[in-house]
């Protein structure tokens, strides 16, 4: 099962119209970070033995787990989660800014928001703003077990480090932070907020957010998929996607060639998912298949992507 989340908050008939700055410095400013004394958290490994990149915080004075997303517009705290703490632990309050969130293909939720307090590590998260949402099996024990999502509001203030390959990562202050010899720079823009990358399925090319919370190679909206001529009469199979909420069915075909930075997959899997109204959602998502094996350091903030190069540069 691919689990698949991009969230869009729409904040209301009182901004619809308004200035974007206005949303992202005032309404929903980013949190504040303060970073140890050396300037990162150091290494910790993965909070869930799965795919995609998880670590343990702290908030309210409990341990949970988080998932790490850069295809989520904004952080998120599981409603059951949020309701469970104490208020003087999460920054004393809600606020009842309404918002709208959309995961890929499953149906839209109306929330608020809250004030949260998180520490990863050494890492101090203050004045976080979060959506209040039903995360469903995303937060349950029967699914990824996250009730907290760090989405591009954390990742817009701090390097993510990750190391792919012994399932491990690492926050740094964009500051100091150094990007180490063993990685290279990969070509990105701008989505939103978010990065995207060039992606090349079977010669023709798709610009994929890169979505740390999608554990697939890659996931295209339907309208992207018949351009990139994957819906021309091949088998498509069923499939599921854990979403915003709960689990959709999803449709599944294999591409001949997927090339992404260095690297060439053959005959893989692609998932594709419907056509949505819903303002903002991407043509394409880039998942953590794209890195396995590799060193990734996303500066969010600054708008870089590296990536360590793997010997062998087709996987058949």
């Amino acid at each position: 099962m691919d689990r698949r989340l991009f969230l869009r908050l729409g904040l209301g008939a009182a901004v619809v119209g308004g200035a974007v700055w206005l949303r992202d410095h005032v309404l929903w400013a980013p949190p504040r970070a303060a970073f140890p004394a050396d300037g990162g958290t150091g290494w910790t490994p993965w909070a869930v033995r799965a795919v995609v990149p998880t670590v343990r915080a702290r908030i309210g004075g409990r341990e949970v787990r988080a998932l790490v997303d850069s295809g989520a517009q904004y952080s998120v705290i599981d409603r059951p989660l949020f309701e469970a703490l104490p208020r003087t632990e999460t920054g004393g309050r809600g606020f009842d800014l309404p918002l709208m969130a959309h995961g890929v293909g499953g149906p839209p939720q109306m929330g608020r928001g809250a004030v949260l307090d998180v520490s990863v590590g050494g890492l101090r998260l203050s004045g976080l703003r979060a959506a209040i949402l039903d995360l469903g099996p995303l937060a349950g024990d029967d699914g990824l077990g996250t009730p907290l999502i760090l989405g591009q509001d954390v990742l817009s203030r701090v390097i993510l480090d990750l190391d792919v390959e012994r399932r491990r990562l690492a926050f740094a202050d964009p500051a100091t932070h150094e990007p180490p010899a063993s990685v290279h720079p990969v070509e990105v823009g701008r989505k939103g907020r978010a990065l995207a990358t060039t992606v090349t399925i079977e010669g023709r090319t798709v610009r994929a957010v890169v979505d740390t919370g999608a554990s697939g190679l890659l996931a295209l909206r339907r309208s992207a998929a018949e351009a990139a001529g994957l819906l021309d009469g091949r088998p498509v199979t069923a499939g599921t996607s854990m979403v915003l909420g709960g689990v959709v069915a999803a449709q599944v075909v294999e591409a001949r060639s997927v090339a992404f930075a260095d690297q060439t997959y053959h005959r893989r899997p692609v998932s594709i998912f419907a056509d949505t109204a819903a303002p903002g959602v991407p043509e394409a998502l880039l998942g953590m298949d794209a890195f396995a094996g590799r060193r990734v350091v996303m500066d969010l903030g600054a708008g870089r992507l590296w990536a360590s190069r793997l010997l062998d540069l087709t996987v058949g």
